[in-house]
């Protein structure tokens, strides 16, 4: 089969490699789209992976196409997802379904070979059936969805509340995709209207996408221009923000989350650090005197119930609730994939999501 493989920091090739066979409880798909994460960037130029050489690629959906021992006859042919972490499943969070929080786990496209290859092996339990009409390019946007679902449910909204999502990545802009579809169907206990959303961000097309899935343009704040906190004060009136998604990873975000927080409000902890992170005296007050509750989130839950993170962004995407192909800017074959890593690793182009095709 045709594969992309990472053999050292920087060094990832298109090679023909040996098609994997399932081994017992495990599947072997046919990967039919895969999308490149943020995370992939660092990984493949510059820290390198858990081992070499690696298939790398996590976020990537096909078709089952071979079995291994023991698993049901079911599965052959049928189209799917895949949660990339593999549990230990022995671990104190296993035992409680925290299987994102697994203290020994594997991982598709990091830890073992991933979607960027025409055919990956994977258990069986990782596996999501996709209903009719959920695209493969969708599907391969379940992990991302389901880590800003996450990110979402982990706050307890109440009714009226103030809510800005600071850094518009993917993760970002798919939280505030999340968050406008809780606001029109009242979920949550209600987000009042859509006035009371803001989103933060430093690109034009961050803007045109924010705007395009719903947010008010007068909601936007353009962070090169704008000082972020008294714009968000300005904006509720003085009180800030009763919940904050920061989805970068940096001090000086974290800064600001906590700097325009309202009085008793939660400040969510979302983006992957992009360094260490440095708490200042003045910051470390400003938990203390506003009484913020300061939260971290991780990956997504998935235990096979409609109540998990995967089960209900998949949900939304087959009742077009949500539609994550609005976030799509790039799609490739699979011959163009590292041309894909280059755009994101050089910034070459606008991109949001950038999606490989191995059909």
């Amino acid at each position: 089969m045709n594969a992309w493989v990472l053999h050292g920091i920087g060094d990832i090739r298109l090679e023909t490699v040996k098609k994997p066979e399932p081994q017992p409880g495990e599947v072997l798909v046919a990967v039919k789209a895969a999308g490149i994460c943020g995370s992939d960037i660092p990984r493949i130029y510059r820290t390198g992976a858990h081992k070499a050489p690696l298939i790398p690629g996590h976020e990537f959906s096909g078709v089952v196409e071979e079995l291994g021992k023991g698993v049901s006859k079911e599965w052959l042919g049928k189209r799917a997802g895949v949660f990339p972490l593999i549990p230990c499943g022995a671990c104190s969070p296993c035992k409680k379904q925290q299987y994102e929080l697994c203290r020994s786990y594997d991982y598709l496209g990091s830890r073992r070979d991933g979607g960027f290859a025409e055919y990956v092996t994977v258990p069986v339990w990782n596996l999501i059936k996709l209903p009719d009409g959920v695209l493969y390019e969708e599907a391969a946007m379940l992990e991302p969805m389901a880590v800003a679902a996450h990110a979402m449910r982990r706050v307890n909204f109440l009714k009226e509340q103030s809510v800005a999502v600071c850094g518009l990545g993917t993760i970002g802009l798919l939280l505030l995709l999340f968050l406008l579809e809780a606001e029109e169907t009242a979920g949550f206990g209600g987000l009042g209207n859509g006035k009371r959303i803001f989103a933060i961000g430093n690109k034009d097309l961050q803007k045109e996408t924010a705007v395009r899935l719903g947010l008010s343009e007068e909601n936007f704040c353009d962070s090169r221009i704008m000082d972020v906190e008294s714009w968000l004060l300005e904006r509720t009136c003085g009180a800030g923000a009763d919940v904050f998604f920061e989805c970068v990873g940096k001090n000086e975000t974290v800064k600001q989350a906590v700097g325009a927080a309202a009085s008793s409000g939660q400040v969510v902890l979302v983006g992957n650090p992009y360094s260490d992170m440095k708490l200042e005296k003045d910051v470390y007050w400003k938990i203390l005197r506003n009484q913020l509750t300061v939260t971290g989130t991780w990956n997504s839950s998935f235990w096979h119930s409609p109540d998990d993170d995967w089960q209900y962004a998949l949900e939304r995407i087959s009742k077009k609730r949500i539609q994550p192909a609005a976030l799509l800017t790039h799609s490739l074959h699979m011959e163009q994939l590292e041309h894909g890593l280059k755009i994101m690793r050089d910034k070459t182009e606008a991109f949001v999501k950038v999606m490989g095709r191995f059909a």
